[in-house]
């Protein structure tokens, strides 16, 4: 099979060497977007950011978020599936034992490094219990520290109040205690031993 060569004549000047042409055609192509701007035509490419918002799509993948279950609990079981998976390495799980015991575990500590992650999705895809989603439709997370852009398991929930917390991180006061040892485990067969 014999290859296709397509032969370019190159025209070698001193007008091509100057630039001068490509200089004129780059400023004359600026000057005409600069008025369809400035006159408010139709097709204007610039928009007014903090007042225009540009529409995001709905496979877009933002910050992250931490979902919950009717009884607002959080879906994690700590399976660290999302934290095994991750390419970047900036998702981090420490489990502990939930005081409902039909749930085995919970995540006790839930962090997320945003300047690590590469927002590529494998952690919402290996999620069982879709517990972590990424369609927030935050875009623009622009913070005046490192320590901001490490969200918490406080922080990712997708409810999150930062009014009623005194610090981002709070203790297991958030969890739903059983009333006694027959309604931790309703399913079960007999009473578990204490």
């Amino acid at each position: 099979m014999e290859l296709k060569v397509k032969q370019v004549k190159r025209v070698d000047g001193v007008k091509e060497a100057f630039y001068i042409p490509a200089a004129f055609g780059g400023l004359r192509l600026t000057v005409k977007h600069f008025f369809r701007n400035l006159f408010g035509s139709r097709d204007v490419v610039t928009i007014n950011y903090p007042e225009e918002k540009r529409p995001v799509s709905m496979r877009w993948r933002g910050r992250h978020r931490l979902t919950r279950k009717d009884d607002g609990f959080l879906k994690c079981v700590a399976c660290y599936m999302c934290e095994t998976v991750c390419p970047a390495k900036c998702i981090h799980i420490e489990a502990g034992e939930h005081p409902d015991l039909s749930i085995e575990k919970y995540p006790v500590r839930f962090d997320i490094d945003e300047l690590r992650c590469v927002f590529c999705g494998l952690c919402v895809e290996a999620c069982p219990k879709e517990a972590i989603r990424m369609d927030t439709g935050v875009v623009a997370m622009a913070y005046s520290s490192r320590k901001t852009f490490d969200f918490t398991r406080d922080l990712l929930r997708d409810n999150y109040d930062p009014n009623q917390h005194e610090s981002p991180k709070y203790g297991d006061e958030d969890l739903p205690r059983p009333e006694s040892q027959e309604s931790a485990l309703p399913n079960s067969q007999g009473i578990p031993a204490s």
